[in-house]
């Protein structure tokens, strides 16, 4: 039986490997991790095996700012409440790493 994927983004989505830190409220704590492609309504990141995801779970994600942007911006960081809408486990034994899709609140 052959399944179907269902295409639910919205916006143009741009490959951009950036640091990222994740706070998770049931862990109490920042993971560290990457994106690897974000868009106006959400962001793929990949994140340590260890971080307890799961689909539904809200979470805030930290954008780190380089220095000169932050003095243009005033602030260091963008900081986007987000939901976890898919956790993809395929990497974990490969890289130790985690993938979680994420939509941005509001969107």
């Amino acid at each position: 039986m052959e399944s179907t994927l269902v295409e639910q983004r919205k916006d143009r989505r741009s490959d951009l490997t950036w640091p990222v830190s994740v706070w998770i409220p049931e862990a109490n704590r920042f993971f560290s991790g990457k994106s690897v492609n974000v868009s106006k309504g959400g962001a793929y990141i990949s994140l340590p095996m260890t971080a307890p995801i799961r689909p539904g779970h809200e979470v805030e994600v930290n954008f780190p700012r380089t220095v000169s942007l932050a003095r243009q911006k005033g602030q260091y960081a963008r900081i986007k409440t987000a939901k976890i809408v898919r956790v993809e486990r395929d990497t974990m034994l490969h890289s130790g790493t985690i993938g979680m899709a994420v939509q941005f609140a509001g969107m």
